[in-house]
C-alpha cells in the first residue's frame, strides 16, 4: 500500500501538467479566439492536435479535463487572421 502512494502522486501530476495542450502550447490568446462568431461570419476553426490528444486521452480522465479547459479559455481555437484592406 505504501508503495502505491508514490505512484499515485506521480501519476496525478502528470496528469496535470499535461491537461489543456492547447492553453499551455498554443502561445498567448487573440482578441479573435475569445469572441465568438456573429450571425453570417466564418466560423472557427479548431487546432486538431490538441483536439486529438484530449480525444485519446478520455479514457483517462485527464482527456475531459484538458477538453473542458481549452474551450473554456477558447484557446483550442485557431487565431483568424486579420483581414486586408
Amino acid at each position: 500500500m505504501k508503495r502505491l502512494k508514490p505512484i499515485g502522486i506521480l501519476l496525478l501530476s502528470c496528469s496535470i501538467l499535461a491537461t489543456s495542450c492547447a492553453t499551455i502550447l498554443g502561445g498567448p490568446i487573440t482578441a479573435s479566439q475569445k469572441h465568438r462568431p456573429e450571425k453570417g461570419e466564418a466560423k472557427r476553426k479548431l487546432r486538431p492536435a490538441p483536439l486529438i490528444a484530449g480525444i485519446v486521452t478520455i479514457p483517462f480522465f485527464v482527456g475531459a479535463i484538458s477538453l473542458i479547459v481549452d474551450f473554456s479559455t477558447r484557446a483550442i481555437y485557431k487565431p483568424m487572421e486579420p483581414k486586408s484592406k
